[in-house]
């Protein structure tokens, strides 16, 4: 185990165990310090009818399980994170900072954040030369304890996966000049329609499955589906096949339509995660999709559309009708879209009438989705780019046998005040599951929206 000397002592804001309500178990051999304004926290949060709630009630759970046998005297010096002991595990203790002497407090304790904050900077003199973080999610409270004399403040950066977002897995492959002039072997085999090419994987290094593969002859697009002794194995699609795809009237308007719109159809794919700017497409290609598959080829029984924004779960109980006229105001992106997909109708009201019955379409909020167990379904869950890692699994674990779930946002637009692209949930997904055989993801890059919009998201 490691020298207890060299242990440093990590605060953990409540918005931590609200981003990841085990993240007690993230600091290895070091101390988590847990003040008892971040318990009171908690506490009246676990009753909000948020979305929150349950994660500050994992919480506490979390750390019943570890003080419930352990006296007041161990509580404020200490009890193991693990109860193995050969485990590296650090200790936990919880911090009476009502009990503190005000002369030795920095700031008023008016606020929750700066009663703990005045934590920090009292473990950070008494605790010397030992190292003292505070570790929270808000960015101005990590502003106001660095100009209070706080040494080392840090975001809760264990889940994250990436450090620029920049890096994150756009799906595709852009490989320069012609991908063919770079081969030298090449098996190929065909059955039907589809064609397979075996190439050496040296050409693709650090493929993953499901990965598309386009390059700049306009002519050559594939994806890897598959590796095995030391051969990448492709499926031909064909940039012009690509294109010809069409979903309920809709064909794709550049390449990366084109391979979202391949991954939505594909029945073997459970999972399909769309990416990018506002107005290229996402929802249309979407719900396009779910109407093809339920609908016109009967894959699954019903459309479940559901999404998450801030105020959600705030505001729909105060909105008069049943669930889905509750939702309705935040899911009209949704019905948007399907104006748009039946705007060329006779009679446009009653073609939506109709579909909405046909594809069984369910507008289901984020908060009831928690227990169920959905079955046969298409699922679009959007603006995901507001979850948490957690929050995401939540909903993913929901879905049963022959359900195809398509999670899609913007992660330039971010609501959430503690999150940032790259703790988004939507991030953390698209980089866990890149080498599921189950899943696709795809950067749509281009806003095909209107001029107006495409002029916008690249200036403003």
């Amino acid at each position: 185990m490691a020298n207890r000397d060299q242990c440093k002592y990590f605060i953990l804001d409540t918005n931590v165990l609200l981003h990841e309500p085990l993240a007690i178990y993230s600091f290895q051999e070091h101390n988590v310090i847990i003040p008892m304004t971040v318990l009171e926290e908690l506490d009246r949060i676990k009753d909000r009818q948020k979305d929150v709630s349950r994660d500050a009630r994992v919480a506490i759970r979390a750390l019943e399980d570890i003080f419930k046998d352990a006296t007041p005297e161990e509580i404020i010096e200490g009890v193991a994170l693990s109860k193995l002991e050969e485990a590296e595990t650090g200790r936990i203790s919880i911090f009476a900072d009502h009990n503190m002497a005000t002369n030795l407090a920095v700031f008023t304790e008016d606020e929750p954040d700066n009663r703990i904050i005045n934590v920090a900077l009292r473990l950070q003199q008494s605790k010397a030369p030992a190292a003292v973080v505070l570790v929270t999610k808000d960015i101005n409270m990590r502003l106001k304890a660095k100009g209070a004399g706080l040494k080392l403040v840090e975001d809760y950066r264990t889940d994250q996966l990436i450090d620029d977002i920049n890096l994150l897995a756009k799906g595709f492959r852009q490989l320069s000049g012609s991908f063919w002039d770079q081969v030298e072997n090449c098996d190929t085999t065909t059955d039907g329609r589809d064609t397979w090419h075996q190439v050496d994987e040296t050409i693709l290094e650090n493929t993953y499955i499901n990965e598309y593969l386009i390059d700049e002859t306009k002519l050559f697009a594939a994806k890897v589906v598959g590796h095995e002794e030391g051969k990448a194995r492709l499926l031909d699609l064909g940039r012009d096949r690509l294109l010809s795809r069409h979903a309920w009237g809709i064909h794709p308007k550049n390449v990366y339509q084109g391979m979202a719109l391949n991954a939505l159809l594909d029945p073997n794919i459970d999972l399909v995660i769309l990416t990018g700017p506002a107005g290229c497409g996402k929802t249309l290609l979407a719900m396009a999709a779910a109407l093809e598959l339920v609908i016109e080829k009967g894959i699954y029984d019903k459309v479940i559309v559901t999404r998450n924004t801030p105020d959600i779960a705030e505001n729909i109980g105060f909105l008069p009708g049943t669930e889905e006229e509750k939702m309705m105001p935040w899911l009209a992106a949704v019905t948007d879209t399907l104006e748009v997909l039946h705007k060329n109708d006779e009679c446009p009201n009653g073609s939506l009438d109709y579909i909405m019955e046909q594809a069984n379409i369910q507008f289901k909020s984020v908060n009831f989705m928690r227990g169920r167990s959905i079955q046969n379904s298409f699922v679009l869950l959007d603006e995901c780019q507001n979850l948490t890692a957690s929050q995401l699994k939540t909903i993913i674990t929901r879905c049963g046998e022959g359900t195809k779930l398509v999670c899609s946002g913007n992660l330039a637009q971010i609501d959430s005040n503690y999150l940032t692209p790259v703790t988004s949930g939507l991030t953390y997904i698209v980089e866990r599951f890149k080498h599921f055989e189950g899943s696709a993801n795809i950067y749509l890059n281009g806003v095909v929206r209107s001029r107006l919009a495409s002029f916008a998201e690249e200036n403003l």
